[in-house]
């Protein structure tokens, strides 16, 4: 999974963040608040483990405006208040967890993955747009049912548009998406995958251009 982790504790930041990417993530870091919501519109995770006392916006206050926006990526708060009073608080704005420091890692993980299942429960194992279908199960391809062959990459840019219908992306936040938060790939990637999509699956599906910005995959086609 692609997450977040909003900790203004550097040490404590670079502890999670080394110990997630063991496990196999794809984990990005934000040390205030600002820089957190900022990245949670931008990156688009999978997840977010959010630290409550931050400098320029708190994760609760961070999380309100989440929700406002319509964002539903789970969150975690990860902080050192344990009053219950507090824990409801997060749990009203949104969160969707709560872990209080000091925690042992493997408590982290293992709520770490069982949002996980929960969000790709909840996604199910098809997406559909137009006439395309993708089995993320499967990891395969279709349109009107005849199978279409896409490379790791198309397969992904495709994925992340499908579940992201009808909003526009930038190209920072596709990149970060499907190349990763650390890769470097050619500065007209995007563009690039986006035209080998078109070219593979015709008028099935609407992939628009959305000026200055960067690309929506519309809802009908």
């Amino acid at each position: 999974m692609r997450i977040l982790v909003a900790e203004d504790d550097t040490r404590l930041a670079r502890l999670v963040e080394r110990g997630l990417a063991a496990e196999g993530h794809d984990v990005q870091v934000a040390h205030d608040g600002e820089e957190a919501l900022f990245l949670a519109r931008e990156a688009l995770p999978d997840l977010i483990v959010m630290d409550v006392m931050m400098p320029r916006l708190d994760g609760f206050e961070c999380v309100r405006q989440m929700r406002a926006e319509r964002m539903d990526t789970p969150v975690i708060f990860l902080t050192a208040r344990g009053q219950l009073d507090d824990r409801v608080k997060g749990l009203d704005l949104g969160g969707d967890d709560y872990l209080v420091k000091p925690f042992a890692f493997d408590e982290l993980t293992a709520r770490v993955r069982a949002l996980g299942r929960r969000a790709a429960g909840a996604e199910g194992d098809v997406l559909t747009s137009g006439r395309v279908s993708l089995d993320v199960r499967r990891h395969e391809t279709s349109v009107d049912g005849v199978a279409v062959d896409l490379s790791p990459t198309e397969y992904r840019l495709l994925e992340h548009l499908m579940r992201h219908v009808g909003q526009a992306l930038t190209r920072q936040a596709i990149l970060s998406a499907v190349w990763g938060f650390d890769s470097e790939p050619e500065p007209n990637a995007v563009d690039l995958y986006v035209h080998y999509l078109r070219r593979k699956l015709g008028d099935a599906v609407a992939i628009a251009t959305v000026r200055g910005v960067g690309y929506r995959l519309d809802r009908a086609v």
